[in-house]
């Protein structure tokens, strides 16, 4: 239990008036003097139906429904003519080899959100542990805060660079830039969480109670540790749409024929002057799914503060 608790807890210092016997785990409370009054009860989930959670995920949602809806297969060679300008059959016009850029668009939504849905939760989830692990052991910390040096020592674009050059350009390039990008942002966070919440009065008198390490990790510190992970998912997910339309922009992602924002974008940009859309209809996406993330996040961490 040490390693939870650093101070030198006696029977006669700790116990409470009516013995240390009566404390059971289970049986110790968070007191409301123990809690912030500014913080609210309430799930994060919540602040979604208002405001600019509700706007941030309305946004979220209608890219989400549009690559849902993707009409016919981004692949597919039209009978019309190259690098047409946008009319009612092609909204969007086509691109350099006669495909429907709006088609390609969709198909290229469905990428970049399972490539995110995918790389952010992984990246948390291994920085969490780290992070919860570093908290709650001395020699670990110190091991694990030089981990997260050296990782954040690279920028995202570098590492993505130097990642691509072993692995090679593709989805999981992407996928493991992203997660080794997170590890280090989740795992500081949980740790900053662990060594507040491991300090407070409820946890030490769990521990001086005889409650097992286990017990007071799952029932005190884990539950009250996690709660910023809302926020920083969110603000991640926005993140990680940038990560993954660079490297496919600068052609060290997603492989072409599979369409990507990243590499629609790169192709419509040497195409400005005759069909403006072919570029304007990825850059629109990507701006909406970002902003629609980071309402997200502005509205969970407005919800912690009340």
């Amino acid at each position: 239990m040490s390693e939870l608790v650093d101070r030198d807890l006696t029977t006669s210092e700790a116990s409470p008036p009516g013995g240390l016997a009566d404390l059971r785990p289970g049986l110790v409370p968070e007191t409301p003097a123990d809690r912030d009054p500014r913080r609210s009860t309430e799930p994060l989930w919540r602040s979604l139906t208002h405001g600019r959670g509700l706007a941030g995920a309305i946004l979220v949602g209608i890219v989400v429904l549009l690559g849902a809806l993707a009409p016919f297969a981004p692949d597919e060679q039209l009978d019309a003519s190259f690098l047409l300008g946008p009319s009612s059959t092609h909204w969007l016009g086509t691109d350099d080899v006669n495909r429907d850029v709006l088609s390609r668009v969709l198909f290229g939504i469905r990428a970049d959100l399972g490539i995110v849905f995918l790389a952010v939760p992984a990246g948390a989830l291994l920085g969490s542990l780290i992070g919860l692990v570093a908290g709650i052991r001395g020699y670990t910390d110190v091991v694990a805060q030089r981990v997260f040096d050296v990782i954040l020592a690279f920028p995202a674009l570098v590492l993505a660079i130097a990642l691509t050059a072993v692995l090679g350009p593709g989805v999981r390039a992407i996928v493991l830039v992203i997660v080794l990008a997170e590890i280090p942002v989740f795992g500081r966070l949980i740790r900053t969480s662990v060594l507040k919440v491991r300090e407070l009065p409820y946890v030490e008198a769990a521990v001086v109670s005889g409650a097992s390490t286990g017990w007071v990790l799952r029932k005190h510190v884990l539950p009250n540790s996690i709660e910023p992970l809302g926020v920083q998912l969110a603000l991640s997910m926005s993140v990680a749409v940038f990560i993954e339309g660079a490297m496919s922009f600068l052609g060290i992602g997603v492989v072409p024929p599979t369409p990507s924002l990243g590499s629609i974008l790169s192709d419509g940009n040497r195409y400005l002057e005759t069909n403006p859309l072919f570029a304007v209809g990825p850059l629109v996406v990507v701006s909406l799914l970002t902003l629609g993330f980071l309402l997200i996040s502005q509205a969970f961490a407005h919800a912690r503060r009340l």
